[in-house]
């Protein structure tokens, strides 16, 4: 089939392989054209497929050279139906891997589910023995309650009082003003069961009782603090208590590793990038196209490769003492929080209207990224071409 993008809002229904495999590729190579990482060798990424976490992985195996389980939701292809991004870019990843001579497994599942845990727990066990890195990636809006067994589905909203600000449609420059109305203690309640450290938690405790993971072992999840023109909705909002709780869950789990065998838990606070999840939160694309044009005049603009190898080969597995803040957190946000950043940003906030939006910010790069993400307008790839779009995912377990 010729495959276009066909989105519905802020999302995009269809996938290309051969964009994704392309995009793969080009993660890979900045990779092996990096310094090569004294770090883990055996890795288990959980929520692998895309963003951060897939960069994880690239840079565990091809900047360690090390063995990796990925875990991540199936979503197969059709005759008629694309697969998810996040297949196409497994496959990729694992066609690689095994070309490299690296071992690599993909665990097809829910990555809440206790079936899931302990499928991976036994793989781990029977073709590693241990993982001495496990990465926390999980980006989703819904997790059923154990207990109950009902669905309970995370809200991105301002605490106590109503926030009105700026926002753009990307896909058509409009800048408008939103109001987004305050949660209930119950939306905050679920958000933070959903989005917080509990799972986090337990997939730490199935492996340590399954003997899979190594006593030295490091584990990291991901967050974002964001700026004050983002605070109100994000960092003081509904997913700022969450990740108060993945913060806390993670000194938890530091003390426990720390006094069991050497081994570290860290939140790792990331820049701010064009991920599916940012794409669908109201004002942070505007922030965004303001902050990648600054960012990029300035010369120190990263992507999630650029970001993920930073960490493991300068924070984790670097040469000096691993750099935290009072809180304990890994800081990769310090090039966005400059304060000559952030101060042209807001100059340029303040400035943004539709007229101006595409000479003052770089909205037509925030637009792009967020079509690569799905595998579209990426250089070197035929969109024209008849493509299937049935792709195996090599050692899916």
């Amino acid at each position: 089939m010729i495959i276009k993008p066909r989105t519905r809002g802020f999302i995009c229904t269809t996938s290309h392989p051969a964009g994704c495999e392309r995009q793969v590729e080009q993660q890979i190579d900045y990779v092996k054209n990096q310094t090569a990482i004294q770090g883990p060798k055996n890795v288990l990424v959980i929520g692998a497929s895309t963003g951060y976490g897939l960069a994880s992985r690239i840079v565990a195996a091809f900047g360690a050279q090390a063995n990796t389980v990925g875990v991540y939701r199936p979503s197969a292809a059709s005759a008629t139906r694309t697969a998810s991004a996040g297949w196409y870019n497994s496959a990729a990843f694992e066609k690689a891997a095994q070309a490299a001579g690296l071992k690599s497994f993909s665990v097809t599942g829910d990555a809440f589910s206790e079936e899931t845990k302990a499928k991976t727990a036994e793989l781990i066990r029977s073709e590693l023995g241990q993982v001495d890195m496990v990465v926390y990636s999980v980006a989703t809006a819904r997790r059923t309650d154990p207990v109950t067994g009902q669905p309970r589905t995370s809200v991105l909203k301002p605490i106590g009082k109503p926030y009105t600000n700026k926002t753009v449609n990307f896909h058509t420059g409009e800048i408008s003003d939103i109001t987004l109305e305050p949660a209930t203690e119950q939306e905050i309640e679920d958000t933070v069961f959903v989005m917080g450290g509990e799972d986090w938690q337990e997939w730490i405790n199935v492996l340590e009782n399954a003997g899979a993971l190594a006593p030295n072992a490091v584990t990291v999840a991901y967050s974002y603090i964001g700026s004050q023109i983002t605070m109100p909705i994000y960092r003081e909002g509904t997913i700022g208590r969450a990740k108060d709780h993945l913060e806390e869950t993670a000194r938890k789990l530091d003390e426990r590793l720390s006094a069991n065998g050497g081994g570290h838990a860290y939140v790792v606070v990331s820049k701010a990038l064009v991920t599916q999840s940012s794409s669908a939160i109201p004002i942070v694309p505007l922030y965004m196209s303001a902050l990648y044009k600054t960012m990029k005049e300035k010369g120190i603009h990263e992507g999630t490769i650029e970001q993920m190898y930073r960490l493991f080969s300068n924070r984790l597995y670097g040469p000096q003492a691993v750099p935290v803040d009072e809180e304990g957190r890994i800081r990769l946000d310090d090039w966005e929080m400059r304060e000559d950043v952030q101060a042209e940003v807001t100059k340029l906030w303040d400035k943004l209207t539709t007229d101006n939006i595409y000479d003052l910010s770089d909205l037509e790069g925030f637009r792009r990224e967020f079509f690569q993400l799905f595998g579209f307008e990426v250089d070197g790839v035929d969109y024209e071409a008849d493509t299937d779009p049935i792709v195996e995912v090599v050692n899916q377990k």
